[in-house]
């Protein structure tokens, strides 16, 4: 019996790890077809935080994903865990979800573009981003966000 090809998607999340763009990104990617998701909170500084963050997100993504969203905690230094991540769970695509640009240390440290050089497809949603659908972000290369939902 041939057992059924599924994407391995790593989602890259912190406080905006339960939030609606983040939670309709991972559905609408779940509908595209059979996926195997996981849920990186990529700079862990304070592991109460986040132990609280995977306890409150990882059941509404599962609900988005229609699936079990295996839970992973990184480093101090958020590329080096998502480095990490793709290295050693064998991921084939990232969603990445930041705060504002006002307010977002990732942004800042031009952490999406950095990710779009491991060579996985990535999708970034950044509160009040650009409204580009996947394909253009994919075709453009850009790290710009995706202006999903509420």
């Amino acid at each position: 019996m041939e057992s059924q090809q599924y994407t391995r998607v790593l989602i890259v999340a912190n406080r905006t790890a339960a939030t609606h763009r983040l939670l309709e990104a991972v559905r609408r990617r779940a509908n595209d077809g059979p996926c195997a998701f996981a849920l990186l909170i990529p700079d862990v500084t304070d592991r109460k935080a986040a132990d609280w963050t995977l306890e409150s997100a990882l059941p509404l993504l599962e609900r988005s994903a229609r699936g079990t969203v295996e839970g992973l905690l990184g480093g101090r230094d958020p590329l080096e865990s998502v480095q990490d991540a793709v290295r050693q769970g064998n991921f084939d695509e990232i969603i990445i979800s930041t705060l504002p640009r006002r307010t977002s240390k990732w942004l800042r440290r031009d952490l999406i573009r950095r990710i779009e050089g491991l060579g996985l497809p990535v999708t970034a949603i950044v509160p009040g981003g650009a409204k580009l659908s996947r394909e253009d972000q994919l075709e453009i290369g850009t790290g710009a966000g995706l202006g999903l939902g509420g």
